[in-house]
């Protein structure tokens, strides 16, 4: 699908979309071919694609706070102590159900939804 169409569709700024695209084919999500009947494809199969990938790569980590993150862990300044820490423990749950449903939601799934919904 050539990048314009995708904008006009998704009603964003071509150059915004041009650096999610860039994510997304580095990524190994998409791949692209130049010319006149060029554009952008899925590189793997909707079905095999989580939007739990395609966030990480667009957004960065699920956790809300830095603590609990999987991928970008940061111990958080002000607190004494982390196995105790009540909102480190939510915050985990948080997580993990994000991540559960995010996760084990393929893009084919959302895109049928979607349609389902139309």
């Amino acid at each position: 699908m050539p990048m314009h169409r995708i904008a006009t569709a998704a009603n964003v700024p071509r150059k915004f979309l041009e650096l999610i695209l860039a994510d997304l084919r580095e990524a190994g999500f998409l791949s692209s071919t130049r010319g006149k009947a060029g554009g952008y494809h899925l590189a793997r199969p909707a079905h095999l694609i989580s939007l739990g990938e395609i966030i990480r790569v667009i957004e960065g980590p699920l956790a809300l706070v830095p603590c609990v993150s999987r991928t970008a862990y940061r111990a958080c300044g002000d607190c004494k102590d982390e196995a105790s820490c009540a909102i480190r423990h939510a915050m985990a749950r948080v997580r993990d159900e994000t991540a559960r449903i995010l996760d084990g939601t393929s893009l084919a799934a959302a895109a049928a939804q979607e349609l389902a919904a139309a």
